[in-house]
Order: C-alpha cells, then structure tokens, then sequence
C-alpha cells in the first residue's frame, strides 16, 4: 500500500504520533473534518471540471459558427466558386 509516497510503516508511525498529540477522544474529530475537507476538494474539483467542459464547448461552439459566418461571407463575395 502506497498512499502519495508514504508507505503502511510510515501511515502507522504518523497514527502513533497524531494518536499521542491530540488523544483518542480528540482524534476522530480530527478524522472527520479532514474527512469533509477532501470530501470538498473534490466536489470543488468537479465543479471545475463540469465548467471548464462546459466554457470549452461554449467556445468550440463559438468558433465554428464564426467558421461557418465567414465561409458565407466567402461564397457572398465569390458566386461564381462552385461547392
């Protein structure tokens, strides 16, 4: 098990620490607020996420009708190029 580079061994030993800080009584408070702190990054994440597909299809979106005005106003001037 490898978690962000910190191996079992190494989760263990900071448990031990945080377990001795803060005690038992106080430390599943702590779990559970940085339970709902990375629960929020990642809702946060998604939230980006979600817009920034949303910005990015707008503006796809956007160039190809700019795409498409721009070749109508090719064939306006020129008549005579067939398609």
């Amino acid at each position: 098990m490898n978690v962000f580079g910190v191996g079992l061994p190494e989760i263990i030993v900071i448990l031990t620490i945080a377990l001795l800080i803060f005690g038992p009584k106080k430390l599943p408070e702590i779990g559970k607020s940085l339970g709902k702190a990375v629960k929020g990054f990642q809702d946060a994440s998604r939230e980006f996420e979600s817009e920034f597909k949303r910005e990015t299809e707008r503006l796809e979106e956007s160039v190809s009708l700019q795409a498409r005005l721009e070749d109508s106003q090719v064939k306006e001037t020129n008549p005579e190029e067939k398609i």
